[in-house]
């Protein structure tokens, strides 16, 4: 029987997921199907009730991460302390929910020799970050800085990095932009979380700090803010090795396979991201 998997959220019909994951079927030989559709919140209760036996796996992109978790039987203390599940693997009639973006985020800086940070900075507070700070913790870090517009709404992702042992602190945006280039703020590495051209702005700022750069766009590549690192000497990481390794655990997970083929992923992926780059007649 054909297995089917599929990847919800709502906007959705630029994902890259299903490229990702088709390819892993691709070569691994597997008979299975993976679309994209489109759910809301409101939407997934029913969504998730009607589903058949056939049914292997979901991914999960906003804003159904945090609804999830209440809609699993069981669930991983990783998604909990995260807030947040990105995958459903459906097994045995049941649904276990849990959250591969931290490893996706962690593997994707280790990957680029930047996986021992002794200091950084978060920009933005949202879902993202919360993912972030965790990956940060586990990768060593024991202090972040969380810079934010409105320190009033830092809370829950502040809250996560602390549940994962870090000691956040909480900073203005602005202020960042002021003392990261005096070298009044120390960042070895700046991770941003802020979508797509709202982190222009810091493209000057953390260029001139000298800090690497993990920026979560994947699309268009590259950012200002990645461009100017790169143009001043530093290392700037996308947002694409960050899905690439969260789609690559999900198919393990999905699968019940550790042979998942990473390398016929990342090309399809990076084959994909290219076509979209061309200008349309």
């Amino acid at each position: 029987m054909t297995r089917r998997a599929a990847v919800l959220g709502s906007p959705i019909t630029h994902s890259l997921s299903p490229v990702l994951h088709r390819a892993a079927y691709a070569a691994m030989g597997l008979d299975w199907s993976y679309d994209a559709i489109e759910c809301d919140e409101a939407g997934l209760p029913a969504f998730l009730g009607g589903l058949g036996g056939g049914w292997a796996g979901l991914s999960l992109t906003m804003p159904l991460k945090r609804t999830a978790l209440g809609l699993v039987d069981t669930v991983s203390e990783l998604a909990v302390a995260v807030g947040g599940a990105n995958t459903i693997v459906l097994r045995d009639g049941r649904r276990h929910g849990d959250n591969t973006d931290v490893y996706g985020i962690v593997t994707a800086l280790t990957e680029a020799g930047l996986g021992t940070p002794s200091s950084a900075v978060v920009l933005g507070g949202g879902a993202t970050a919360a993912s972030a700070l965790a990956a940060l913790s586990r990768l060593g870090l024991k202090e972040a800085v969380l810079a934010v517009r409105d320190p009033a709404r830092a809370g829950e992702a502040a809250g996560v990095g602390e549940r994962f042992g870090l000691d956040v602190r909480i900073a203005t945006l602005d202020l960042v932009a002021e003392q990261l280039p005096a070298g009044l703020l120390s960042a070895d590495l700046v991770v941003s979380t802020l979508p797509g051209r709202a982190a222009d702005a810091f493209a000057e700022p953390v260029a001139v700090s000298g800090s690497a750069l993990f920026d979560v766009v994947y699309a268009p590549w590259p950012t200002a803010l990645a461009a100017a690192v790169e143009q001043a000497g530093g290392v700037a990481v996308g947002g694409f090795p960050m899905l690439l390794h969260q789609a690559v655990r999900q198919v393990a997970m999905m699968t019940g396979r550790d042979d998942v083929p990473v390398e016929a992923m990342r090309a399809a992926g990076e084959a994909e991201l290219a076509r979209r780059a061309q200008p349309h007649p």
